[in-house]
């Protein structure tokens, strides 16, 4: 058996990738091979992604849709086939918005991020499924959260809705395995436009995550690609139901027990 990192002659569809880890990920994949179907709400940054691939040479389609109304999917995986001719490989990226500590989180604002972060990839995953079961080698990526293996106060609604969705990664490998992968990734702090939010508010975070990670910087999207073109080739045709971190070695110990060397 052959083992690669190219994706030659897959299509990808890639949830928010107009920018961030989502807009890395588009990227990568269109280098290994892939035809990609650009996805997320702000056109100029959708487009802006899929020109950059096409000029370099790959092949890529913008599509603007709202992730977060089940009518507007089936017209995403049904434009995506129709540009490209099937559909290998979905990466479920979008939904990252923050959110609040218990005590200012309503129940609506749970809800709300339930349907973007859990029911949404679900339901994105079952309308493209019988394109993926006609397609060797098809897989499904989820981008989740470090959130989702532990506890930190504050971002309540979106840590529990990201622990559901690794949940979720694992029983979609159990339930559309074999012919289906279905794997996660939980990146560590990323360098994207809203952690530059985050530092330009409290610029002391910076250093703070850098701390954080064993190999004492951050991440930028390119790890994350990385990652994801890994699970999505055949590289990985053995790999299933997993969850990988790309977050730099996360750091255990509360103090500082000895210097990096």
């Amino acid at each position: 058996m052959t083992i690669t990192l190219s994706l030659e002659g897959k299509v990808a569809l890639v949830t928010g990738s107009g920018r961030g880890i989502g807009a890395g990920i588009a990227r990568k994949f269109a280098e290994a091979g892939a035809a990609i179907a650009v996805t997320g709400r702000t056109s100029a940054e959708i487009d802006a992604v899929a020109a950059e691939i096409r000029e370099a040479g790959g092949k890529a389609l913008a599509i603007q849709v709202d992730l977060s109304d089940p009518e507007q999917l089936p017209g995403l995986v049904e434009k995506t086939v129709a540009e490209f001719g099937g559909l290998d490989i979905i990466v479920h990226n979008a939904g990252g918005a923050m959110s609040p500590s218990f005590v200012d989180t309503t129940y609506q604002l749970l809800e709300e991020h339930f349907r973007l972060i859990v029911s949404m990839p679900f339901e994105l995953t079952r309308l493209a499924l019988p394109h993926l079961l006609a397609r060797p080698g098809a897989n499904v990526i989820t981008i989740l959260s470090p959130g989702a293996y532990s506890a930190p106060r504050g971002n309540l609604a979106y840590y529990v809705a990201k622990m559901a969705l690794t949940q979720m990664t694992k029983l979609m490998a159990a339930d559309i395995g074999p012919k289906v992968r279905v794997n996660g990734i939980i990146p560590g702090p990323i360098v994207t436009p809203a952690l530059d939010r985050v530092f330009e508010i409290k610029p002391e975070i910076r250093q703070i995550a850098m701390n954080a990670a064993r190999v004492r910087r951050l991440g930028l999207p390119e790890d994350v690609a990385m990652g994801a073109l890994y699970l999505a080739s055949s590289a990985a045709s053995f790999v299933t139901g997993s969850i990988l971190p790309i977050d730099g070695g996360r750091v255990e110990e509360t103090r500082v027990v000895s210097p990096d060397l």
